[in-house]
């Protein structure tokens, strides 16, 4: 079940008795929670009927008191159960997910994991409670989720912008929500997010960053790529060698990957190379201007400095002078 249907299933006014949720992507989790807390009971309905529970502290007696209490001037009650996985004996909760009490709502936040298949307790949520198993997003996706997440606000988000965005902050779903929220507190009447903006309110550069450094390596240009590590000699924090490698060796085993294909049109190679609409141009211009070897030659290269940027067979060079060398030997 997803967080999207667990929730319209709520603005129904349809609600089961036990909620499960588990896995590695917090975002989606902490949706569900935030409506369970702030939007099933009313602000008087809570005073009396909302109880809420952290694993680390929460001992399983005083939890399942809290399940079988009945409600207070309302049709039900809400239990929270949050950070979960840090609760001792939590199996021991297993009776009352078996035979919950039909006027109380336990919601239980089980982050970064999921409960062993092959438990009697994950047997038994199975069979008696709606489980939301959640997992990190693909990169190739978090360009389409974006957009999307920006529309369902009411705003629209330029291209440039967007890959700006989801460069700098990669797989991180919670903080690319709240660095949105920021930027649309400081829109005013605007309804249209740019590059400006991204630069203004979440502090990266528009013309020196890893993605414009990408942008350059893709046309072979040499001066603006230099130009752009020059920068990120100066500015340390701005883009660590670390952050840079990954980009660019996306870029380039995505291409590889590329000369494999018989589909032409764009769309079927997106998805066939595992790559976002929104990114295939780069990676077909990729393959134009390098070719197979090039493109080979680039990956050896790319782990070659991986290698140098922890030292070995590094004799001590900057990580400014590792990345000007490696992309002018791209390049040439």
């Amino acid at each position: 079940m997803s967080a999207e249907k667990i929730i319209a299933t709520w603005k129904k006014k349809q609600y089961s008795p036990v909620y499960w949720l588990e896995g590695e992507e917090d975002y989606f989790i902490d949706q569900v929670v935030d409506y369970a807390e702030h939007r099933i009971l009313s602000e008087a309905e809570a005073g009396f009927n909302l109880t809420i529970f952290y694993g680390k502290d929460a001992s399983w007696p005083d939890v399942l008191n809290a399940c079988m209490r009945y409600p207070m001037f309302s049709e039900r009650q809400v239990v929270l159960l949050k950070e979960a996985q840090h609760m001792r004996d939590i199996d021991k909760l297993e009776p009352y997910i078996v035979k919950p009490l039909s006027s109380t709502i336990f919601v239980v936040s089980y982050k970064e994991k999921k409960v062993d298949g092959r438990t009697s307790l994950a047997k038994t949520l199975k069979k008696n409670a709606e489980v939301l198993t959640t997992k990190k997003m693909y990169e190739n996706q978090l360009p389409d989720w974006t957009n999307d997440l920006v529309h369902s606000k009411g705003y629209e988000i330029s291209p440039k912008a967007l890959l700006l965005l989801v460069d700098h902050i990669g797989n991180d779903l919670n903080r690319i929500n709240n660095e949105i929220e920021k930027i649309l507190v400081n829109l005013s009447n605007r309804k249209n997010i740019t590059e400006d903006d991204i630069e203004k309110f979440v502090g990266i550069s528009k013309e020196y960053n890893p993605f414009e450094l990408q942008n350059a390596m893709v046309k072979k240009d040499l001066p603006k790529a230099m130009r752009i590590i020059q920068y990120f000699e100066a500015n340390p924090k701005a883009a660590p060698i670390q952050l840079v490698l990954p980009t660019l060796y996306n870029l380039f085993s995505k291409t590889f990957m590329f000369f494999g294909q018989s589909a032409k049109d764009e769309k079927t190679v997106a998805t066939n190379i595992g790559v976002s609409p929104f990114f295939v141009k780069d990676n077909l211009a990729t393959a134009k201007n390098y070719g197979y070897e090039g493109v080979e030659a680039a990956l050896l290269l790319l782990h070659e400095y991986n290698l140098k940027s922890v030292g070995i067979n590094n004799p001590g060079n900057s990580d400014a002078s590792l990345l000007k060398e490696m992309v002018y030997k791209m390049m040439m």
